[in-house]
């Protein structure tokens, strides 16, 4: 007497295709949702000072920067007290570094649910840039207090932030997928990421003005797609000799698609094979 064993294949897939995966997207938007709100849970939940360390880095930085670029160099500051003029480019800068790093690492994170069921990858590190908006967003109400106490007051230009900062989340998701989508395959990823953006926060004008920069290299210059960023923020909050230095901007912005879309475009490529991987 035999018996015949019936086993059962589970398939994630993952690869469907453009249309269908675009709707899926706003079809688990509540896996978006609950992912978000669980990084931002874990970030702070097992802190000793909770959500003042969100605040305490780009404080010191914007100290330090004061004190070798303002006290040391004499470099001018456009018109504005020195700390914001660093403060106001550590709030874009900060945000940037920690979405790009959190979501650079959320694949390898979320490797568990990777191998069990479907959804659109992208949820993963869209969801994990959440908590660097969180703390943007506790940093621009410090940025707002050193404004009332040195009594510098942005202009109409203000309104213009919310465009920059889409600039800067375009970026970073851009660069956060790439990294994730790398990292999956090539674990180094993780690890030097920290090191480049080490580097890139001294190579971008964080702790100066980019009009300090030689005309004949401002273009060039520009091609990094945070001096367009951190342009934009010191002329919508600052405002005075802070101009948009507009070739530089368009400069930015074509970086920043090429980033988004060679990004999406190799996620997309290698998304079918993380569950794999991880």
């Amino acid at each position: 007497m035999s018996k015949t064993r019936e086993t059962s294949e589970i398939v994630i897939a993952a690869d469907r295709d453009d249309r269908h995966y675009w709707l899926d997207l706003w079809r688990f938007r509540e896996l978006f949702y609950f992912l978000a709100w669980r990084d931002v849970l874990v970030r702070y939940k097992q802190t000793l000072i909770g959500i003042a360390w969100s605040l305490l880095r780009p404080i010191l930085t914007m100290v330090i920067f004061t004190l070798v670029f303002s006290k040391l160099a004499k470099l001018p500051s456009g018109g504005a007290p020195y700390p914001l003029l660093v403060f106001s480019a550590m709030l874009p800068w900060h945000f940037f570094g920690s979405a790009i790093l959190d979501a650079g690492g959320s694949l390898i994170g979320g490797s568990n649910l990777l191998s069990k069921v479907y959804f659109p990858r992208l949820i993963v590190p869209a969801s994990a840039m959440v908590a660097a908006l969180l703390d943007f967003a506790i940093s621009l109400v410090v940025l707002v207090a050193l404004m009332l106490w040195y009594r510098h007051y942005p202009g109409i230009a203000v309104l213009a932030l919310p465009l920059f900062l889409l600039l800067v989340v375009t970026v970073a998701f851009g660069v956060g997928i790439w990294i994730a989508s790398l990292s999956v395959k090539y674990r180094d990823f993780q690890f030097v990421a920290p090191f480049v953006l080490q580097a890139g926060l001294y190579l971008s004008p964080v702790g100066f003005s980019s009009a300090i920069v030689p005309a004949d290299w401002r273009l060039l210059y520009s091609l990094n797609p945070l001096v367009g960023v951190i342009d934009g923020f010191r002329w919508a909050l600052l405002g005075g000799t802070h101009q948009v230095y507009l070739p530089g901007l368009v400069a930015s912005i074509l970086t920043t698609s090429l980033i988004l879309v060679s990004g999406i475009w190799y996620f997309r490529r290698t998304e079918r094979f993380f569950a794999d991987v991880v």
